[in-house]
């Protein structure tokens, strides 16, 4: 694949009035198309450069392709907001429109297609994080990296639970319950209209835009089509909320690791920090075994039939209702408990989770079930245009008794009314 070089700058300076370096494409690159699943590596553009120091610039060009006329699109980094073994995520500014995106950078072997990459383009979600399109970029090592375009989503789930620690306060319910709805729609639109298995369910993958409460799940670099009888890596997804089955080395898994992680992230909303603290993989099953207690011959079989005649020391299951505050909606426990069950079957999937009955406090009106009442007085509602297919913009509406609507204030921000906060509160957990 054609690489090309950094060409002089056209007039395009910093504020400090020094030039900037444009990556420029040659013209038969300029063919890259937006979510064309027919044509892969074959129509994204090369560029050349690192692209992550703040200030540098990337220019590439879409379209060009049946048909469609040809965009040149620049972006200016700002700033890195994500690193890993994986890559590196930065922010940048597009500076024909002004947008702010995020782009994922991420080493790409040259023998083979990159699955994030065929995975994103098929996602299509209101609670997903979306691809608006990608390009190729080769450093002066020859090495080659795929840059994914993605929304921009400024905070976490896992910094919104940092804030409300340093508070010293919990997490108000209104929002645990309204983020776990959200977790649960996504998860039931990639597990059975995509048929993928996410495999890194996390708070720091749960983006959360702090004026609308809206969540939307990413970082699909672990995710995968399952496919029964073929056999997977066990050692995947983070530490404390890696399934048991994984810790046990299991390799025919299912999405139903997804369901344990999300169980372990309502734990977390719910008690402010980890539910299982591991501190490796063994550890992490004595945190497991220390709240489920010892797992039966027929669970271990369940999770994996490899391990059944290993002896572990049997201890008790501790109580739901003493881990979580005294305080705290029984039905909220019992979801905690529905989803971290040692048997992958028995948990709770997030189709039942998000449309069906099995969490009815979700949809307390069997006869609507796209309307979920979040104030005990009723006068509060968190509405959707439902649609397992997904593509519809949830309409979020929070307001309290008085009338006042929270709707475009962060979780962090929202100012109590006279008297006090305002009570708010989903049906079914107090």
């Amino acid at each position: 694949m054609a690489s090309v070089g950094v060409a002089p700058t056209s007039g395009r300076r910093e504020p400090s009035g020094h030039a900037v370096g444009v990556d420029k494409l040659p013209e038969e690159m300029n063919d890259m198309k937006i979510r064309d699943d027919k044509e892969m590596e074959s129509t994204v553009a090369v560029v050349d450069g690192n692209g992550t120091e703040t200030g540098h610039i990337i220019v590439t060009t879409i379209g060009g392709r049946n048909g469609q006329p040809k965009q040149t699109i620049s972006y200016m980094a700002e700033r890195v907001v994500g690193h890993g073994s994986f890559g590196v995520v930065f922010q940048a500014k597009c500076l024909e429109t002004g947008e702010t995106v995020a782009i994922k950078k991420v080493l790409q072997d040259k023998r083979y297609k990159n699955r994030e990459l065929q995975t994103m383009r098929l996602l299509d979600h209101p609670n997903v994080v979306s691809l608006k399109h990608c390009f190729f970029s080769t450093t002066e090592k020859d090495e080659l990296y795929l840059n994914l375009v993605l929304e921009y989503v400024p905070e976490t789930v896992h910094r919104v639970i940092k804030h409300y620690n340093k508070l010293n306060q919990r997490m108000p319910l209104i929002y645990v319950k309204l983020y776990t709805y959200q977790i649960f729609r996504a998860l039931s639109y990639i597990h059975r209209c995509i048929g993928v298995c996410h495999r890194d369910i996390k708070p720091q993958n749960l983006l959360v835009n702090p004026h609308t409460h809206q969540v939307k799940l990413c970082d699909f670099g672990s995710a995968k089509v399952l496919v029964k009888g073929e056999p997977n890596i066990s050692y995947i997804c983070s530490r404390y909320y890696r399934a048991p089955e994984l810790i046990f080395g299991a390799t025919e898994y299912t999405s139903a690791i997804d369901v344990w992680s999300v169980g372990c992230v309502l734990a977390e909303l719910l008690l402010g920090q980890p539910l299982f603290p591991g501190e490796s993989g063994v550890d992490q099953l004595v945190e497991i075994i220390k709240v489920l207690g010892t797992p039966t011959r027929e669970e271990i079989k369940c999770m994996n039939p490899n391990y059944t005649e290993f002896k572990f020391p049997q201890i008790k299951a501790h109580p739901w209702h003493k881990i979580f505050h005294k305080r705290m909606p029984p039905e909220a426990v019992d979801l905690v408990s529905r989803l971290l069950q040692y048997s992958p079957n028995l948990r709770c999937t997030a189709g039942s989770c998000s449309y069906g009955d099995s969490c009815k406090y979700l949809h307390p009106n069997d006869n609507q079930q796209d309307t979920v009442l979040i104030d005990t007085n009723q006068s509060s509602t968190f509405q959707e245009n439902q649609s397992v297919g997904g593509s519809s913009l949830p309409d979020v509406v929070v307001r309290d008794h008085t009338g006042t609507s929270w709707s475009n204030l962060p979780p962090t921000l929202m100012p109590p009314p006279e008297g006090g906060h305002p009570r708010l509160s989903f049906v079914g957990w107090g």
